[in-house]
């Protein structure tokens, strides 16, 4: 009897959980790979039986913007009453660092895709990169990936791709860039730090980069270090920390980071008709 009281607090806390807090996200899973565990690892600690996935639906949970598989980082979760605010969080700006490989392309311009072309690059200097860099900041127009998350007719963009099905691209579109510096210069590798808006492709950057330079070039890695106001050195959980009650002590402490946080009612009146964001 005793230890069902104790699981029926844990559930009682999980299922009052509110708000916005960070977690890492490793290199390899899907973003909603790493939201559905967390959330299995929740509903485990509370007792909660998934039986038939009802309950599952009750915890509302849901990120703030996808990550491609093969990068890492700061990944913005909202619960309960907290997946109302992802939305914003969504257009929020985002910091990453990158690395980007001089003299190859891929078809998904990353390291996970099959090179499509191989071009020499022993003649730029690293002046001949950080110029370029100057055409890159500021509001640019930027065609997306053809393997992304964008969608035709309800499908994935990506999804039709792996299918060998054919599929344009997407028309340039406005994207804003605040800043945009070199890091390490180590050919055919080179380091930026990028401060973007919402909807912005690194990828897309990286292979626009080499293109401008006369040669191709692919993204190598990326992490993700701040989105919004959240960090990556100080905001973010890691997978040893996905507790109720650590998550409960985040929650609280990144309160203070929201612009004048509104009441929940007020949320519920701005927003009548929305439900929670709903975790790809």
């Amino acid at each position: 009897e005793a230890s069902g009281v104790v699981l029926g607090k844990s559930a009682d806390k999980l299922f009052s959980l509110s708000g916005l807090f960070a977690v890492y996200k490793p290199k390899g899973p899907t973003s909603a790979g790493v939201l559905n565990l967390l959330k299995e690892r929740l509903l485990a600690e509370a007792g909660v039986q998934t039986n038939g996935n009802k309950r599952n639906q009750v915890l509302k949970i849901g990120h703030g913007g996808t990550l491609d598989s093969a990068a890492a980082g700061v990944l913005v979760v909202g619960i309960g009453k907290g997946t109302k605010m992802l939305r914003t969080m969504l257009a929020g700006s985002k910091k990453y660092t990158a690395v980007g490989l001089l003299g190859k392309a891929t078809d998904t311009l990353d390291a996970t895709g099959k090179v499509t072309e191989e071009k020499p690059y022993d003649q730029i200097t690293k002046g001949d990169l950080e110029n370029v860099l100057q055409k890159f900041t500021g509001d640019i127009m930027q065609v997306p990936p053809l393997y992304s998350a964008l969608k035709k007719d309800g499908e994935r963009l990506s999804t039709l791709m792996k299918r060998g099905e054919a599929v344009e691209a997407k028309p340039a579109r406005p994207v804003r860039v605040y800043s945009l510096s070199l890091q390490q210069f180590q050919p055919p590798l080179f380091t930026l730090d990028v401060e973007c808006g919402g909807g912005f492709y690194v990828r897309s950057l990286v292979s626009d980069i080499g293109k401008e330079l006369s040669t191709c070039a692919t993204m190598q890695e990326l992490t993700r270090t701040k989105h919004g106001p959240f960090t990556l050195e100080e905001h973010t959980l890691y997978e040893d920390k996905w507790t109720i009650d650590e998550i409960a002590r985040s929650l609280e402490h990144c309160t203070s980071l929201l612009p004048g946080e509104p009441s929940h009612k007020k949320l519920k009146t701005e927003h009548p008709g929305e439900t929670a964001v709903s975790c790809e």
